[in-house]
């Protein structure tokens, strides 16, 4: 690690539970962000202030204006231009010595899962369920860690799901395929106050920082936040001996 790098991360290496060597595992590090929306925003921009030394952001979308009230890696200057691209030069501006590849095609099939295998953390910073059940499936298949977040009005959750760990649950144990509510369910179409992504995308970040620097325990179960209260719920999640995707 060269001089003006322990400078950069010296907050986060006289943390004990991260020091020098945690600090090197996140510079070696390599995380997927699928989206680079209102959640992948502050992921991005946190993972790579942070010092995760290899990002991808994946995202097919387009910067529009209605995005900007909450999508913080995007500008004014940047409407009409693909979001990953976008995200990608927030992120560099903020540490230039990051490695980050915008990738601005849609993830699915074979390619999701060859970029999920690459990572050491998939973050699913998408909101839609079908793309959920996908990323889940390949992170199973590849035995990567999924990091999950979503956050629609003023309700956010938050997940962990860890192929590695054999009594950890994944995303179809939580919400079945056959039972995932309305597909509609999006910020485009329900509304999102602003911090909530911020919010929801930091803890993501956060977590994902923990699985590749080995810090602390990894979150555990689901967590639900209530932005009207400012109240959180945490429950204990099962694996589903029946799951169709981890059984």
């Amino acid at each position: 690690m060269k001089d003006d790098d322990l400078l950069r991360y010296s907050r986060q290496i006289m943390l004990e539970a991260i020091d020098i060597e945690g600090q090197e595992r996140l510079l070696g590090g390599h995380a997927l962000v699928i989206g680079a929306g209102g959640l992948g925003s502050p992921v991005a921009l946190y993972l790579a202030a942070a010092g995760v030394g290899r990002l991808t952001l994946a995202d097919a979308d387009e910067v529009d204006l209605s995005n900007l009230q909450r999508q913080i890696a995007h500008g004014q200057a940047d409407l009409g231009r693909n979001k990953a691209q976008s995200a990608r030069e927030a992120a560099l501006a903020l540490n230039p010595r990051c490695d980050i590849e915008a990738v601005t095609t849609f993830l699915s099939g074979a390619a999701l899962e060859r970029w999920a295998r690459d990572a050491d953390v998939v973050l699913d910073c998408t909101d839609r369920f079908s793309s959920r059940y996908a990323i889940n499936a390949a992170c199973r298949r590849a035995g990567v860690p999924l990091v999950s977040g979503a956050a629609i009005r003023f309700s956010g959750q938050l997940a962990v799901f860890d192929p590695r760990d054999p009594g950890c649950p994944c995303y179809a144990c939580l919400y079945p395929p056959d039972d995932s509510g309305d597909e509609s369910l999006s910020c485009a179409e329900s509304g999102v106050v602003a911090p909530l992504v911020g919010l929801i995308g930091s803890f993501q970040a956060l977590e994902a920082i923990k699985l590749i620097s080995g810090a602390g325990i990894v979150h555990q179960g689901l967590s639900t936040f209530d932005g009207l209260s400012g109240q959180w719920r945490h429950f204990r999640v099962p694996r589903d001996p029946a799951c169709p995707v981890c059984s």
